[in-house]
């Protein structure tokens, strides 16, 4: 059995980061993907902030289309339109970034097994059985970037993150502005729908939610005017951190520990971000030659630091959000619908860290009457995170 110093569980941007920043420190690497495609099957709606495409350190082949704005639509009718006038947002092929990020890990030394899936741990070493047939890899630090369903984390007993979505996207032939994202509150009672251009008259059409999914697809996709549809792909987005993203001799990143923006569903950006943590607290530690979780819970101090407050934030939103009616929703659109607030979400407005915006939003002395005295608990508590 050979022995690594880390070991990284899924190929995903988060894990290919991980596994990148480990190697580029002179670290002994093994990077495990299951699939036998780096990027498929494909589980993200592609659109990322300009910030976040640059922290994935990747070329700009991946890039399919860049966006500007955002249109917000109420099925009262209300509308809420705003654009920066520069590009905020581009939208890839994550088949394409995801296979790049894992190129770049194995160019800075990684070892990458595909077609290879964890099937449990024995002290420090990961039982896997793919190409290989059955083998132990042993390691120092275990880092698990396996995705929503983190079948390193059921394997270990380590508590889930509390909410699950389940996504449906369909890439659709559709004319549409191509400079504005458009979303669509009332497509999901839990979350929201989108429709994302992607150029050359197409489209990605989606929704998330925990109920009836696919009967609220098929109705926000024909009610949007259909489209021919070119190829449909589901997810799992998880909301809500697990309560601890470190022990047994591993660190959780990405979706893996519940990284996902409560905002936006969003997970590459906190992904990344845990993953360049979770390399330095690896290095660390094996410099140290000490990786108990006495060493190993500084990881969960340094993404706390970074991205932590937005997290809880962005659940605390979730839930007001839930409490929100179509008529609620169709009012405080209208409400925002103004120049100033306009201007304000262009100035202020963040994807990766939307605490701010959120804030300034919620103190608008038009919106709380409009939420009701019952959400204002909810309210108060958002202001003061």
């Amino acid at each position: 059995m050979r022995t690594y110093d880390v070991v990284v569980i899924g190929a995903g941007p988060a894990g290919s980061m991980a596994a990148r920043l480990c190697a580029g420190q002179g670290l002994s690497v093994c990077l495990i993907e299951e699939h036998g495609t780096i990027g498929h099957p494909v589980q993200c709606a592609g659109l990322l902030s300009v910030p976040a495409f640059h922290e994935c350190g990747v070329s700009r082949k991946s890039v399919l289309h860049e966006v500007s704005g955002a249109r917000i639509r109420s099925a009262q009718g209300s509308e809420l339109y705003f654009d920066a006038g520069r590009t905020r947002a581009v939208i890839v092929d994550r088949g394409m970034l995801d296979r790049e990020m894992a190129m770049q890990a194995a160019g800075a030394g990684a070892e990458v097994r595909l077609k290879t899936a964890y099937r449990g741990k024995s002290g420090s070493a990961v039982r896997t059985r793919g190409v290989r047939g059955r083998e132990e890899v042993g390691f120092r630090v275990l880092i698990a970037a396996d995705g929503p369903g983190s079948p390193v984390a059921r394997s270990l007993g380590m508590p889930r993150p509390p909410v699950f979505l389940a996504g449906l996207q369909a890439e659709i032939r559709r004319d549409m502005d191509q400079g504005a994202v458009e979303l669509y509150p009332d497509a999901s009672p839990e979350f929201f729908g989108w429709i994302i251009p992607i150029g050359a008259g197409r489209a990605r059409i989606g929704l998330a939610g925990t109920q009836d999914v696919f009967g609220r697809f098929r109705a926000f996709y024909r009610g949007a005017g259909g489209g021919s549809i070119i190829n449909l792909v589901s997810g799992t987005i998880p909301l809500g951190v697990m309560e601890r993203t470190y022990g047994h001799g591993t660190l959780f990143i990405g979706d893996a520990a519940g990284f996902p923006k409560p905002t936006s569903g969003g997970g590459v950006f906190t992904g990344v971000r845990s993953a360049a943590h979770a390399a330095a607290v690896a290095a660390e530690a094996i410099r140290k030659h000490d990786t108990t979780d006495a060493v190993l819970c500084e990881y969960e101090k340094r993404w706390k630091a970074d991205f932590g407050r937005e997290l809880a934030l962005g659940i605390r939103f979730f839930r007001l959000r839930q409490q929100l009616s179509p008529a609620d929703i169709d009012r405080l659109i209208a409400v925002l619908d103004d120049p100033a607030t306009r201007a304000e979400i262009c100035r202020y407005g963040d994807m990766d860290r939307p605490g701010a915006i959120i804030r300034r939003l919620l103190r608008n002395p038009k919106v709380v009457p409009v939420l009701g005295i019952l959400l204002r608990g909810e309210i108060s508590r958002i202001l003061r995170g």
